[in-house]
Protein backbone atom coordinates (compact mmCIF):
# COMPACT_ATOMS: atom_id res chain seq x y z
CA UNK A 1 0.00 0.00 0.00
CA UNK A 2 1.39 3.53 -0.71
CA UNK A 3 1.39 6.53 2.09
CA UNK A 4 2.45 9.57 2.79
CA UNK A 5 5.85 8.21 2.80
CA UNK A 6 6.38 7.67 -1.04
CA UNK A 7 7.76 9.89 -2.93
CA UNK A 8 5.40 12.50 -5.09
CA UNK A 9 5.14 10.58 -8.64
CA UNK A 10 3.84 12.54 -11.75
CA UNK A 11 0.70 11.34 -13.10
CA UNK A 12 -0.34 8.83 -10.59
CA UNK A 13 -4.09 8.75 -9.48
CA UNK A 14 -4.57 9.06 -5.70
CA UNK A 15 -7.46 7.58 -4.08
CA UNK A 16 -9.10 9.41 -1.37
CA UNK A 17 -8.14 6.81 1.29
CA UNK A 18 -4.26 8.05 0.25
CA UNK A 19 -5.08 11.54 0.20
CA UNK A 20 -6.96 11.37 3.72
CA UNK A 21 -3.73 9.45 5.10
CA UNK A 22 -1.82 12.99 5.62
CA UNK A 23 -4.14 13.50 8.29
CA UNK A 24 -2.79 11.33 10.57
CA UNK A 25 0.84 12.24 10.10
CA UNK A 26 2.87 13.72 13.36
CA UNK A 27 5.70 15.53 13.40
CA UNK A 28 8.87 14.84 14.72
CA UNK A 29 9.19 17.60 16.72
CA UNK A 30 6.86 17.75 19.33
CA UNK A 31 7.57 21.27 19.20
CA UNK A 32 6.49 21.88 15.50
CA UNK A 33 2.14 22.93 14.89
CA UNK A 34 0.47 19.75 13.45
CA UNK A 35 -1.37 21.19 11.15
CA UNK A 36 1.45 23.32 9.53
CA UNK A 37 3.67 20.37 9.59
CA UNK A 38 0.77 18.01 7.73
CA UNK A 39 -0.07 20.76 5.33
CA UNK A 40 3.63 21.09 4.58
CA UNK A 41 4.01 17.38 4.30
CA UNK A 42 0.84 17.50 1.94
CA UNK A 43 1.97 20.46 -0.41
CA UNK A 44 5.26 18.78 -0.85
CA UNK A 45 3.67 15.40 -1.89
CA UNK A 46 0.76 15.60 -3.95
CA UNK A 47 -0.36 17.30 -7.05
CA UNK A 48 -2.02 20.41 -6.96
CA UNK A 49 -5.42 18.52 -7.71
CA UNK A 50 -4.97 15.71 -4.89
CA UNK A 51 -3.75 18.98 -2.36
CA UNK A 52 -7.04 20.80 -3.59
CA UNK A 53 -8.81 17.80 -1.90
CA UNK A 54 -6.56 17.39 1.19
CA UNK A 55 -7.53 20.52 1.59
CA UNK A 56 -11.40 19.96 2.03
CA UNK A 57 -10.64 16.47 3.87
CA UNK A 58 -8.07 18.99 6.41
CA UNK A 59 -10.98 21.74 6.76
CA UNK A 60 -13.69 18.97 7.38
CA UNK A 61 -11.71 17.56 10.28
CA UNK A 62 -11.43 21.05 11.81
CA UNK A 63 -7.85 21.47 11.39
CA UNK A 64 -6.09 24.92 10.78
CA UNK A 65 -5.00 26.12 7.65
CA UNK A 66 -3.91 29.12 8.86
CA UNK A 67 -1.28 27.09 11.53
CA UNK A 68 2.42 28.56 11.54
CA UNK A 69 5.63 27.30 11.85
CA UNK A 70 8.05 28.62 13.94
CA UNK A 71 8.75 31.40 12.83
CA UNK A 72 5.30 32.62 12.02
CA UNK A 73 4.89 31.82 8.61
CA UNK A 74 1.69 30.10 7.38
CA UNK A 75 2.10 27.57 4.67
CA UNK A 76 0.10 30.12 2.18
CA UNK A 77 2.75 32.40 3.35
CA UNK A 78 5.60 30.23 1.93
CA UNK A 79 3.68 28.58 -0.95
CA UNK A 80 2.80 31.99 -2.27
CA UNK A 81 6.47 32.85 -2.62
CA UNK A 82 6.66 29.97 -5.60
CA UNK A 83 5.33 31.14 -8.51
CA UNK A 84 4.79 27.63 -9.95
CA UNK A 85 2.83 27.15 -7.03
CA UNK A 86 0.04 29.14 -7.84
CA UNK A 87 -2.90 26.27 -7.81
CA UNK A 88 -1.66 25.40 -4.03
CA UNK A 89 -2.67 28.71 -3.31
CA UNK A 90 -5.27 29.37 -4.67
CA UNK A 91 -7.17 25.97 -3.17
CA UNK A 92 -5.74 26.99 0.35
CA UNK A 93 -7.26 30.86 -0.25
CA UNK A 94 -10.24 29.42 -1.33
CA UNK A 95 -10.97 27.36 1.55
CA UNK A 96 -10.30 30.50 3.65
CA UNK A 97 -6.55 30.06 4.42
CA UNK A 98 -5.49 33.92 5.21
CA UNK A 99 -1.69 35.24 4.18
CA UNK A 100 0.23 36.79 7.43
CA UNK A 101 -0.01 40.65 7.92
CA UNK A 102 2.95 41.65 6.54
CA UNK A 103 6.29 41.06 8.72
CA UNK A 104 8.24 43.99 10.24
CA UNK A 105 11.98 43.76 8.80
Amino acid sequence: MSGPDKPKVIGEDWSDERVRSFLELSPWDQNLNPDHYVLTRAYESMRAEDFERFIGFFVAAGRDLNAQDGHGQTLLDRVSQHARSIDYARAMEQAGAKRKAVSEH
